[in-house]
């Protein structure tokens, strides 16, 4: 049997570990020097931007397609499977367009979308009043909904990907720091591959390695030789309760890059990426940035003035340095090294295409 090992489990290598357990012949190993879904999987809102996106073309598009279709079959897959609940929003998502919004190219990807037996509906003032009287219309000039696009509790669905891969075989190993070993041999086209991983629990033979370690991923790739270099970026939200929810329709909101998520009953999460610029090897989270971000949110739904902050937290994600995200394919240099990694804001919503990557290049090889 080949002999798979995968650094990492956040909702990417957990996915990359569930998918490939559905192909026979393999023996997987998954190890991670935390319990799953930390990091930045345990930071996510599970937003999936994917329809609604202004990607149309080329493998940034495609991606999206590919997860949100996979999403659809996966959830009620896992669910059966391992009897888990998995909290999936299918209400689709709500973006709220300023008044200097070119609603002339949103006009232009509908159309595309229809072409490509998609849905994207550009709605009025009036229509969002009617639909959705929990928004604050003032400044906004439309606002887009995308009733296709999902979102999906991220930490429940990585305990259900690794309960799945459990059940179908794969092994898997918290607290472990891993070190990979490389090989001085290469092959004909003067590659470089790793047989060994080594941990503080023994040593793993690999036939392929995949690096699914996040911002983990750097001192992995330095010690191969071929550092890529990932940034850390603040992700921060908190959960708020209402004594009753924001409207009989439940959609994801998102304005200004600030998202309102329906979460079950009255509660719901409000989160934000958070650009941190400067010197800082790693940014730290700051109660101001998120008091404005509630402000934000309340600013476009109202009755969120008057939740109950329950809790507040905060994670790092993964972005590529001078590349794009995320970074997907082999390490170069070496033959049987893999990379999944570097997803940024993207990381659920784009698991389910890494992990059809990652085994359409090992079932090639296979």
């Amino acid at each position: 049997m080949s002999q798979i090992v995968i650094v990492g489990c956040g909702v990417v290598g957990a996915m990359i570990a569930y998918e490939l357990s559905r192909i026979s012949g393999l023996a997987i190993t998954v190890v991670d020097r935390q319990p799953p879904a930390q990091a930045a999987t345990g930071a996510a809102l599970g937003v999936l931007m994917g329809v609604i996106s202004q990607k149309i073309k080329g493998r940034a598009w495609q991606m999206r397609l590919d997860s949100i279709q996979r999403y659809n079959t996966l959830i009620p897959e896992l669910q059966k499977l391992t009897s888990r609940e998995v909290p999936f929003n299918q209400q689709g998502i709500l973006l709220l367009c300023d008044a200097d919004e070119n609603l002339d190219q949103w006009k232009t990807l509908a159309n595309v979308r229809a072409a490509q037996d998609l849905q994207l509906e550009i709605l009025d003032l009036e229509q969002v009043r009617a639909s959705y009287p929990q928004i604050c219309t003032d400044p906004f000039s439309a606002a887009i909904y995308s009733p296709q696009d999902r979102q999906v509790e991220p930490t429940a669905l990585t305990l259900a990907l690794v309960d799945a891969a459990s059940r179908n075989g794969v092994a898997f190993e918290f607290g472990v720091e891993a070190e990979v070993i490389p090989a001085s041999n290469s092959d004909g086209n003067n590659l470089h591959s790793v047989s060994q991983v080594q941990t503080n629990f023994g040593t793993l033979d690999c036939d392929w390695l995949i690096i699914a370690a996040g911002l983990g991923s750097t001192p992995l790739t330095t010690a191969l030789a071929q550092p890529l270099e990932i940034k850390p970026v603040l992700g921060q939200a908190l959960e708020v309760q209402l004594e009753q929810p924001l409207g009989l329709v439940q959609p994801v909101i998102t304005a200004h890059d600030v998202h309102v998520v329906p979460v079950g009953q009255s509660n719901y999460w409000i989160g934000a990426t958070v650009e941190f610029l400067g010197d800082a090897p790693e940014p730290i989270a700051d109660a101001t940035r998120l008091q404005a971000v509630m402000r934000q949110a309340v600013a476009f739904c109202p009755g969120l003035v008057k939740a109950e902050i329950l809790r507040s937290w905060s994670g790092l994600r993964p972005r590529p340095e001078g590349r794009p995200a995320p970074v997907i394919g082999s390490l170069p240099g070496y033959s049987n090294v893999l990379l999944a990694t570097g997803h940024y804001r993207n990381g659920v919503l784009l698991a389910p295409a890494t992990a059809q990557a990652i085994c359409s290049t090992i079932v090639q090889d296979y």
